[in-house]
């Protein structure tokens, strides 16, 4: 069985980094399929994908099409218990898919006034109220998820799950507008940051180049933070 993966762009798709993290991290077979995410060829690329409208998508072995990063997650774990996708423990199983319900739709601020960009860190970024509240509140669920239930590991529930994949653009985002977080946050985020597979999508993301870059901001930038930084 081989899946197909179809993404919209590895430097500014937080969806897409999501999708592509569960296929990956969990050695599920599969192929990636780029669309024209600012090439104007989007919605001709995903015709044949319909009803999807949105990336990532992704198409079964048998042919069945799937949308929306919820639903490939919870049909990747229902083909593939062996994998262990979510936490094993029920209470932990429970909060993981409760943060990620939150997150995919929520955190509207976050998501608004720092999209996704993988080029650079920008200094100088004014954290709106807004966005404090929104990192409260991630500071909130990562330190329960940590403390908890994430005692085995560095990740949020001590090993890799499908939680990480959600946050994992979240981390990104702390990263590349140097967003102010506290210790246990930080660290998550170089956990992060320091995954060979995020590495290997981020370098990938880096062979490509953008004129306009898309979502720029007029302030000053720095080299992308090393895990360690």
């Amino acid at each position: 069985m081989q899946y197909e993966l179809y993404i919209g762009d590895q430097s500014f798709s937080s969806w897409s980094l999501r999708g592509w993290l569960m296929l990956e991290k969990f050695d599920l077979p599969f192929q990636t399929h780029m669309v024209g995410l600012y090439g104007g060829t989007f919605k001709e690329d995903l015709a044949a994908l319909a009803p999807a409208r949105l990336v990532p998508v992704l198409r079964t072995a048998e042919g069945t099409i799937i949308g929306e990063t919820l639903a490939i997650a919870e049909e990747l774990n229902s083909r593939h218990p062996d994998r262990e996708m979510w936490p094993q423990q029920a209470n932990a199983r429970a909060f993981a898919r409760w943060i990620v319900a939150e997150m995919h739709a929520g955190f509207s601020a976050l998501r608004d006034e720092c999209p996704m960009q993988l080029l650079h860190q920008y200094q100088g970024f004014v954290v709106s109220d807004a966005v404090r509240a929104d990192l409260d509140r991630l500071e909130l669920l990562w330190g329960k998820a940590r403390n908890e239930f994430g005692q085995d590991g560095p990740w949020l529930f001590g090993r890799y799950s499908l939680a990480d994949a959600f946050f994992a653009p979240v981390a990104a985002r702390i990263a590349g507008y140097a967003l102010p977080v506290g210790d246990l946050a930080q660290s998550y985020v170089d956990t992060t940051l320091a995954d060979s597979a995020f590495c290997r999508w981020r370098a990938q993301g880096l062979t490509k180049s953008y004129d306009p870059v898309p979502y720029a901001l007029d302030l000053p930038t720095q080299a992308w933070p090393s895990p360690a930084a």
